[in-house]
């Protein structure tokens, strides 16, 4: 059986680090709300650096740590919802900077889902045989789509990159998944809105605050919850494993309370999630890689464990993958 096995992994994130006393300066907040509310304490944010400076230094490294060529690349993915442009895609621009003169590439926008979607594209490509191999990456800077003023939402987000060299394996590698979307709960998580205004017709008052993210957060809360649970559930009887079969899951780092309550319900000790959001926050796209690399860089994986990534996002979309690695 073929199938795709995750060779390497990679993160990059802004050096500077932003701590919830540096947003008590800006914003009406403190350390103490944002800690009990969120479970973080800190997040890397944009002293000038854009999505591509961290997703290229994504795919360097990723060359780099599976031992293979710029040349030898088939396929590169990248998820996003705050590229440098709408057009080119970051994809293309990775592709010209490590010099992957042989790979298609293109971006996908699911937001905190990004990845999981990405990954799965990546999957369907390499067990049709289209191609050999891919890189896979979720980036963001969402300090950029970010409002400032607004305490609800910019406590949660920090900027980063995560990714993968994934490859055609007879072995280990992705075993199942569960994807889905949401649509007709799409305003409940939105950014980015761009108005049509032209020389012909004029621009509607205040659609300029559409831009930043807005976020119904007691609806995203309950959206997350049931459907991560679900998914979770969906993943483990398709491959009819229990969670103790798994050493770790690794959910979309958003709020330590959200992988509380999965903890609770699935009655998974909370130990096997691994969280890393206190120092990152919520990377988007990104969160779930970041999390992975650091899970393997520590050791903490071995061949044969089974681990289960969970995200949810917006659109809205979420997405759950058992990996045996």
């Amino acid at each position: 059986m073929i199938r795709t096995r995750l060779i390497a992994t990679a993160a990059d994130a802004p050096e500077q680090i932003i701590t919830n006393d540096d947003l008590a300066k800006v914003v009406d907040t403190s350390d103490e709300w944002i800690s009990q509310r969120t479970g973080i304490k800190e997040r890397r944010i944009s002293s000038g650096e854009n999505t591509s400076d961290l997703v290229v230094n994504v795919a360097k490294q990723l060359l780099e740590k599976a031992s293979v060529t710029p040349e030898s690349i088939d396929l590169i993915i990248v998820a996003s919802v705050t590229p440098d442009y709408n057009t080119p895609s970051l994809a293309c621009m990775i592709q010209k900077e490590i010099g992957a003169v042989h790979a298609v590439a293109f971006d996908i926008s699911a937001a905190c889902s990004g990845f999981m979607f990405a990954l799965s594209i990546a999957d369907k490509y390499i067990k049709t045989g289209s191609y050999e191999n891919a890189i896979v990456i979720g980036g963001e800077t969402l300090s950029k789509i970010v409002n400032w003023k607004d305490r609800a939402t910019c406590v949660l987000f920090g900027d980063g990159a995560g990714g993968a060299y994934v490859e055609k394996s007879q072995e280990s590698g992705i075993t199942c998944e569960d994807i889905g979307s949401a649509g007709s709960q799409y305003d409940i998580l939105t950014a980015g809105y761009t108005a049509c205004t032209n020389v012909f017709n004029d621009q509607p008052e205040g659609m300029d605050e559409h831009w930043y993210v807005s976020m119904n957060g007691r609806e995203v809360f309950k959206f997350a919850t049931k459907n991560v649970i679900k998914s979770m559930q969906k993943v483990m009887e398709l491959e009819g494993i229990t969670q103790e079969e798994v050493k770790y899951f690794i959910p979309h780092q958003a709020n330590a309370r959200i992988v509380e309550v999965i903890s609770k319900k699935l009655k998974i000790p909370y130990e096997k999630f691994y969280l890393n959001m206190e120092r990152y926050g919520n990377t988007s796209s990104a969160s779930i890689p970041i999390a992975l690399n650091e899970l393997n860089e520590k050791g903490l994986l071995e061949r044969g464990d089974k681990i289960i990534l969970s995200g949810f996002g917006g659109g809205m979309t979420w997405g759950t993958m058992l990996i045996t690695w």
